[in-house]
């Protein structure tokens, strides 16, 4: 078996919530997503898939449990790695796409690649390639607010591309867009990850684009479980 692209091993969370004691949001929750997976996560509203989502994604720490992002353990890593390891190895896309107003759909996806250390002219090429390939090369020089829902979240698709991650962390990526542009953008991510071998890991609650990914989990008592 190829390595894994991301693993989380025995995570646990709890939270304190008023008084007393604590509220246990995963307890030993376990996930091996490898190269050119896309798994769906499913689990009702606050059951913990945030949570789960923000650790992968280091941006939250487990109570107990190991992280590891192609083979590297980060789970005690210092903020400055968990930073790098961000930048470099994870994509994020939301549900709401959070582009800057301010900045071009193209802007948008060179911004994160020169903070990563990337040269202007490779990263405005590095846009111009990942808006080409889901079909928004003639609107790279728009606005957010001159374009629709679905274009937009296609390009914070390719935003969370820019720098070549491991990992795709979404989080109900097609929530907030009408069923034709959820279908066009879900076939997006799905050829983005057919395409780059990219490991992604959704949290839906959209059984139909669910049964389209190559697995379903859902929490179960703070566990993850087939779903």
């Amino acid at each position: 078996m190829s390595e894994a692209a991301l693993d989380l091993d025995d995570i646990s969370k709890g939270y304190a919530i008023g008084t007393p004691g604590e509220v246990r949001v995963l307890e030993g929750a376990n996930l091996r997503l490898q190269p050119g997976e896309a798994v769906a996560l499913v689990a009702p509203s606050g059951a913990g898939k945030s949570t789960l989502l923000h650790i992968a994604g280091l941006l939250d720490t487990a109570d107990s449990g190991t992280v590891r992002l192609g083979g590297v353990d980060l789970t005690h890593a210092t903020d400055r790695k968990r930073t790098e390891a961000r930048r470099r190895e994870i994509g994020f896309i939301y549900q709401f796409h959070h582009l800057l107003p301010e900045f071009s759909a193209a802007e948008n996806i060179i911004l994160p690649q020169l903070a990563n250390g990337s040269a202007q002219g490779a990263a405005a090429a590095r846009a111009g390639e990942l808006l080409t390939r889901v079909g928004l090369a003639p609107r790279a020089s728009h606005r957010p607010a001159a374009l629709s829902g679905g274009e937009q979240q296609r390009v914070a698709f390719c935003r969370a591309l820019a720098n070549a991650p491991r990992v795709l962390l979404a989080d109900e990526p097609t929530g907030n867009l009408d069923p034709a542009t959820s279908d066009t953008v879900f076939n997006t991510l799905m050829d983005l990850v057919r395409g780059t071998g990219l490991a992604a890991l959704v949290a839906t609650h959209n059984p139909e684009l669910a049964a389209r990914m190559d697995r379903t989990l859902r929490l179960d008592a703070g566990r993850l479980v087939p779903g």
